[in-house]
């Protein structure tokens, strides 16, 4: 009697899984810290790049057959224009729309803890109080700012 054994050289883990993996990775990092900014950037310029040339090559269809290195050559020309002038711009856009989320998020965060705060202040005599003298300090001050 003889026994045969199969031996596998298969890996472990799934090839897919990985990829999907590690494009999470990829753009876990492309949200955090300034390369972010790179990132984005460099993906809406690629974005606005490729609208471009969509664009051009509607337009070359319509030539004559007759002058297809022409219409790549100008296809070409298109992409290579955009995408050194459109760099700084995208790079703006994308900075100011960072930095314009943040500020959302920012006010958001405060509005949300400005609502816990009314919310406690109505079950804390004390805490209202405190609001109070607050916010009428606060009239003060300003009516003292606009006096002439």
């Amino acid at each position: 009697m003889t026994t045969s054994f199969a031996y596998t050289q298969g890996s472990a883990v799934h090839m897919g899984v990985q990829r999907v993996e590690e494009a999470m990775q990829a753009v876990k990092h492309l949200r955090l810290g300034g390369e972010g900014l790179r990132g984005a950037s460099s993906l809406v310029l690629a974005a606005v790049a490729a609208a471009l040339m969509v664009v051009a090559a509607q337009m070359i269809e319509a030539w004559a057959d007759g002058h297809l290195l022409a219409a790549w050559m100008v296809l070409w020309l298109v992409a290579f224009a955009s995408l050194a002038l459109l760099a700084a711009p995208a790079r703006r856009v994308v900075g100011l729309l960072r930095q314009g989320a943040r500020g959302w998020a920012e006010a958001r965060r405060r509005a949300q803890e400005d609502e816990r705060t009314w919310n406690a202040a109505l079950h804390d005599a004390r805490l209202m109080a405190d609001l109070s003298r607050a916010m009428n300090g606060i009239a003060v001050d300003d009516m003292r700012r606009y006096r002439f």
